[in-house]
């Protein structure tokens, strides 16, 4: 999992938070962040969406972090994939 946040972001330390505690729980991923202002293409990328959370090299949310949406997009066991998510958006509907 990849964390995009920069010094002084109090979203990016609530997603952090979030991140840590799933972690925490019982879930076994690896947390890596990147902080923005190394980089003048990642800066220009993620200023205004920052935090912006990927699972395996997909995006799964920007500005919020919603534990429930973070826990949903880990991989299922086994598969070392992202779960799909429009599945899990159809089962909530139907």
């Amino acid at each position: 999992m990849t964390l995009y946040t920069r010094p002084g972001c109090h979203l990016c330390d609530e997603a952090r938070d979030v991140i840590l505690a799933l972690r925490d729980s019982d879930n076994r991923f690896e947390l890596r962040e990147v902080d923005i202002e190394g980089d003048a293409e990642l800066h220009a990328r993620y200023l205004e969406r920052i935090p912006v959370v990927e699972v395996d090299g997909e995006q799964v949310a920007e500005l919020y972090l919603d534990a429930t949406t973070l826990l949903d997009a880990l991989p299922s066991p086994g598969t070392g994939t992202v779960r799909d998510m429009t599945d899990h958006a159809t089962q909530e509907l139907g």
